[in-house]
């Protein structure tokens, strides 16, 4: 759009000498702005309307064939269509399972509001407990896809399970669309938005986690996100018309909506935005009106969410809400201030710290008088991440232990770099930022600002949609270098940001402003290089890449796993319908969707109960009495148990993370610093002391063990070749 602009300044200032009379510069604008409409003939907006057009037809299309491609994929390595419906439902693992598990529960459901109260007060799932499943669980996603579902009269075209994944696909269309048409406005240029999807799709390993987890929070909520990100790249730009401010404005609502409702960590993104448009409203003075309108938008949202999410307490005492309302309230105390070059720099400072001060104060204030229980584990997780604290705690290590919770590995830059993602981010990244740090020195310094930027100008950190990309980005990356599992946040950005830059005459010809190129004209070379680099880059991936992409989507890959089909099997044929099992989480979640049966615990890490549950029926691969583990699952009126040989007898890649590892830290079988106290057991391994007797009987291995006959034991090596075994 600037480079569209550029010309229209320069005729300006010709037509200036053709008067006579020195006029009211406001009247000669306005006299200069009128006759706009005949400097556009009708083949500059034939012209306009084909651009547009085609970057419009670009983005659903590639939305589409992503979508399409994710199905193929899909199919082709699990082999989808041709599997029993109990073989289907096995590929959704851990938390996956419980998702789609509820969204079965609905379609049962003899109406859409007893399926709903059900939900609400579900004492079917968790022995002893009964839960709000849909707040406690975010499945709104469910009670869409099961309207949906059921209005639209799929019910006689298509299985539930295709529906169910095909909503979430054609959202991960959405994503890529939305990604496209935020990296096309800030370049100018659909050729950006064709760069994002191509390095989207090759990086997938590290932008998306929908080929392991369809069902997963994250798969139905960032798509929103994308959407809502595209709308306020478009509403911050400066030169924008009422028509499409206002439709901005719309869409960043309701898709800033829709993403709290879809995912119960979405305040925490929207934070991170908040901080990235607040330091845009410091360095960027007349984007200060916009900025609040989007404040009002999070606060409508938050308590909007709050009532539909059954008062949820974690949206009050949330970080942003505080952020917000100290930003709102230090707006109203600056109305009346009068703006001079000195008092506004001191204001600025001063409003900088009154508003952190404000915040931490709200946010300390909200948690003292609204009760919450929300999501507290991650305030000591955190603490411990960051070296703040130590714990010998089994559930605080065993998180500490997950892969998605660690550092960056160098295979994630490699693969970046593979893909040449990485150097042409940093690139990028690196004259933005120092663009913008430049920019915030000449207006510290009291140096007037243009209206309109040129490209002549090389200011590409001036632009207010780049400073907040910028900042936001940093935010992101950096709590991805911390956090392994941010990844999937950060980096469909990188491409988003990478694919922008280089597509951007303006970020070329600020790189040739600051080498003074003069041997060959600035502005020629910058709009061939945003042309030629960007090809270059599409050409060299396709080579590289594309084979690779139709090697996965003509190889036919087989999910094969018999032990967890036999098991099912054997549950649905010989357990009473009144049988609670207890086992691991992710083996519960399965359980509970492929057979309906009642389980101890699930694989849920957002309610301290469960959390507390998850740990003591890990007991059972401790160092302790058979007594004590008969003590744990008759609490939780257990009838039978599933033991894993996977974790019983696992070797762990990562010292001192195995499940038995960590169950010894924390009874205090092991040493783990210098000065702990050693408790000796004098018990075995539970899960090996009680496997000595087997008699086979068909698939299955039975034990008798006399002295605890009211608890039938079931042994699984899940995953792995051997059979499973009965115990009782």
């Amino acid at each position: 759009m600037a480079e569209e602009e550029g010309p229209t300044v320069d005729l300006r200032h010709r037509k200036k000498p053709k008067s006579s009379e020195n006029k009211d510069p406001a009247k000669e604008e306005k006299v200069n702005d009128t006759p706009i409409p005949e400097r556009a003939p009708k083949h500059v907006l034939f012209q306009r309307f084909a651009k547009i057009f085609i970057g419009c037809l670009a983005a659903i299309t590639s939305g589409m064939m992503y979508a399409l491609y994710l199905s193929a994929y899909h199919e082709r390595k699990f082999w989808f269509s041709n599997r029993q419906e109990l073989e289907r439902e096995i590929t959704f693992q851990g938390d996956s399972a419980i998702y789609y598990s509820y969204y079965k529960d609905m379609l049962k459901a003899p109406s859409f509001e007893r399926g709903v109260y059900e939900l609400t007060h579900n004492n079917k799932t968790v022995s002893l407990k009964t839960i709000n499943a849909v707040q406690q669980m975010s499945l709104y996603p469910e009670l869409i896809a099961s309207v949906l579902y059921q209005a639209t009269g799929s019910n006689e075209i298509i299985e539930p399970v295709y529906f169910y994944i095909g909503i979430v696909f054609g959202l991960q269309g959405i994503y890529v669309t939305a990604l496209f048409v935020t990296s096309w406005l800030m370049s100018g240029t659909w050729l950006a938005g064709m760069l994002t999807v191509a390095w989207f799709i090759i990086n997938r390993v590290d932008t998306t986690r929908i080929e392991y987890s369809i069902p997963l929070r994250e798969n139905w909520a960032l798509p929103y996100f994308a959407c809502q990100v595209a709308a306020l790249t478009g509403y911050l730009k400066s030169n924008l018309n009422t028509y499409a401010e206002r439709f901005c404005y719309l869409l960043m609502s309701a898709s800033t909506y829709t993403f709290v409702m879809m995912w119960e960590y979405s305040h925490y993104l929207l934070f991170l935005q908040a901080v990235s448009l607040f330091l845009l409203d410091v360095f960027s003075l007349e984007q200060s009106d916009k900025v609040h309108e989007v404040y009002k938008i999070y606060i409508f949202s938050l308590f909007l969410g709050y009532l539909l999410q059954f008062e949820n307490p974690a949206l009050l005492v949330s970080p942003l809400l505080s952020l917000v309302t100290a930003l709102m309230l230090t707006k109203c105390l600056q109305l009346n201030m009068k703006k001079g070059t000195f008092i506004a720099k001191i204001m600025k400072v001063i409003n900088f710290y009154l508003v952190c001060a404000l915040t931490v104060t709200l946010n300390v204030l909200m948690k003292m008088f609204v009760p919450h229980k929300e999501n507290g584990h991650m305030l000591k997780f955190l603490e411990v991440k960051f070296g703040l604290n130590m714990t010998k705690n089994f559930t605080m290590n065993w998180l500490l232990c997950q892969e998605s919770l660690q550092t960056p590995s160098q295979d994630f830059f490699l693969r970046l770099t593979q893909s040449s993602l990485l150097p042409f981010y940093i690139l990028v990244l690196t004259i933005c930022l120092l663009s913008m740090v430049q920019v915030i020195f000449r207006r510290i310094n009291g140096k007037s600002v243009k209206e309109s930027i040129t490209l002549e100008d090389g200011r590409i950190g001036e632009r207010p949609e780049v400073i907040y990309h910028i900042i936001h980005t940093v935010l992101l990356g950096s709590l991805a270098m911390v956090i392994e599992g941010l990844k999937y946040i950060w980096t469909p950005y990188m491409c988003m940001l990478a694919a922008f830059g280089v597509c951007s005459p303006e970020l070329w010809m600020t790189l040739f402003k600051w080498l003074r190129l003069r041997t060959v004209h600035p502005i020629l070379l910058a709009l061939i290089l945003s042309m030629a680099v960007p090809t270059i880059i599409g050409l060299s991936l396709w080579k590289e890449f594309f084979p690779r992409l139709m090697t996965e989507l003509t190889e036919l890959q087989e999910f094969y796993d018999p032990d967890t089909v036999e098991l099912m099997t054997w549950i649905k044929r010989q357990a009473p319908l009144a049988a609670v099992f207890a086992g691991s989480p992710q083996l519960m979640g399965a359980i509970k969707l492929c057979t309906g049966w009642m389980v101890t615990s699930l694989p849920v890490y957002n309610d301290d109960d469960l959390l507390k549950r998850n740990e003591n029926i890990y007991q059972i691969y401790s160092k302790r009495s058979a007594e004590d583990i008969y003590k744990i699952l008759t609490s939780y009126k257990a009838n039978y148990l599933i033991v894993e040989d996977a974790i019983c007898n696992e070797v762990g890649t990562m010292r001192g993370c195995r499940v038995k590892d960590l169950l010894d830290v924390a009874n205090g079988h092991v040493v783990c610093e210098e000065g702990d106290k050693l408790t000796h057991s004098k018990y075995g391994r539970f899960c090996h002391e009680w496997c000595l007797l087997q008699i086979r009987v068909w698939t299955f291995e039975i034990l008798l063990l006399f002295p605890l006959p009211a608890v039938t034991w079931i042994q699984s090596s899940v995953g792995n070749s051997s059979s499973v075994t009965v115990l009782w």
